[in-house]
């Protein structure tokens, strides 16, 4: 961990992209969703817990704003004594995973505990996705510019990639695919929405992301993918 966080000293861009306005709707929507989901939240712990035990809640280390580290939370997913150092990526029927976490990973309910971090502040409702410092290393070449901006529970690489585990192509190695073709794709479609950013914006991809969630809003094509298209 040491290393990557060496590397992500990276200046933090006090643009007024995420200020007090945000800062207030990112606390009335955590506040009020967490409360509203208390006992959705208690089902799916419990849900958790009676197939697998402890530990509930999955927590991992996370590229935030500025290149900064924080904590973020979700329901875990896959049986509690996986090998945490295998591959850093969930792939298409991915054995580590639990009945309960697919189910999970289906409705996008293992996110529901991020509310919490965007309560607290690591986090935004709208922003790009948190990494992990497995990829670290992937912020060069102008795609570090992300960083200026808080990670988000929603935005626009998690809508067009709500299945992403799904572009992985056969025979190919999943973490040089992420590194080469996803992880490029995926910043640039948010630094195409994140550098004109605007309030209506961000209500409107919360919007989107709802509609992703029911299958409505359709996700990018594995052709643009790998032509390497998908951020036009």
């Amino acid at each position: 961990m040491s290393a990557a966080h060496d590397f992500l000293h990276l200046p933090y861009v006090h643009s007024g992209a995420h200020g007090f306005m945000r800062r207030f709707i990112d606390i009335m929507i955590s506040a009020l969703g967490l409360a509203l989901a208390a006992p959705l939240l208690a089902m799916i712990g419990l849900a958790v817990w009676l197939e697998g035990g402890s530990p509930i809640f999955f927590a991992q280390t996370r590229i935030g704003a500025g290149g900064q580290p924080f904590r973020m939370y979700k329901f875990r997913k896959f049986t509690a004594d996986c090998d945490t150092s295998g591959c850093p990526l969930t792939t298409d029927g991915d054995r580590r995973m639990t009945r309960i976490g697919r189910l999970l990973a289906a409705t996008k309910f293992d996110e529901l505990p991020q509310l919490w971090n965007v309560l607290v502040g690591d986090m935004a409702i709208v922003g790009p996705r948190p990494e992990s410092l497995a990829f670290a290393d992937c912020f060069r070449g102008g795609l570090e510019a992300v960083l200026q901006y808080k990670p988000g529970l929603v935005g626009p690489s998690q809508v067009f990639f709500r299945h992403e585990s799904r572009h992985y192509p056969a025979g190919q190695d999943p973490v040089q695919f992420y590194r080469r073709v996803l992880f490029p794709a995926k910043v640039m479609l948010d630094l195409a929405y994140f550098e004109h950013r605007s309030l209506a914006g961000d209500f409107a991809w919360m919007a989107r992301a709802a509609l992703a969630v029911l299958g409505i809003v359709p996700e990018i094509s594995a052709d643009r993918v790998h032509n390497g298209t998908a951020a036009r």
